[in-house]
């Protein structure tokens, strides 16, 4: 990421983006809370993402040589 930004840049957008999420909950008024079914995607996902982790591929065995 480096090769993109200098190191000053990345600091200072990592500055902004802290200032942000400790300013932004103090100015901005309470949420209600989500419906309940919102609340089991997060859930979902995980899920989708470990049957995808532990299911098999179709795909052969390619090995691939980067130069």
């Amino acid at each position: 990421m480096s090769k993109y930004f200098s190191w000053e840049v990345l600091v200072v957008i990592m500055a902004v983006l802290t200032v942000s999420l400790l300013v932004l909950p103090l100015v901005l008024p309470p949420l209600p809370p989500p419906p309940s079914i919102l609340l089991l995607v997060p859930i979902l996902i995980m899920a989708l993402l470990i049957l995808l982790a532990f299911s098999r591929s179709n795909l052969p065995n390619v090995v691939a040589n980067s130069a």
